[in-house]
């Protein structure tokens, strides 16, 4: 599979709570960071362990998947029905057919108010 594949293979299998599949396309020495809780997941299967364990209720909605070489960028929607609306940005590597890093930006749409200054420029989304 291309890289961007491999990815968008991922979040389906995650999307299904497949694990063992799930698993097969990361290495097993996979490093993802977390910047924005500070966290870094070491090893497929904490990886995969966060993915299972997170409380039930979401599903993944890709907006746009699209790459270069084995560089991989996806973006999507993981609304929850109990939690609210999460929005991810995700930056993948993947050699040979499996992912060997990635860094995920979480966030939820309208969660921080923007600065006043800047009202005269913007408009709400």
């Amino acid at each position: 599979m291309e890289p961007v594949e491999v990815v968008r293979e991922l979040l389906d299998r995650i999307e299904a709570r497949d694990w063992p599949a799930a698993g097969q396309l990361l290495a097993a020495d996979v490093v993802v960071e977390w910047p924005v809780t500070a966290e870094r997941i070491a090893g497929r299967d904490n990886f995969i362990s966060i993915q299972a364990e997170y409380p039930e209720g979401w599903s993944i909605r890709p907006i746009r998947i699209f790459g270069s070489g084995e560089d991989v960028v996806s973006e999507m929607d993981v609304p929850h029905r109990d939690l609210g609306e999460f929005r991810a940005a995700s930056f993948w590597k993947v050699r040979d057919g499996k992912i060997v890093e990635g860094r995920e930006y979480w966030t939820s749409p309208g969660s921080e108010e923007p600065p006043a200054w800047r009202a005269k420029f913007t408009e709400p989304v």
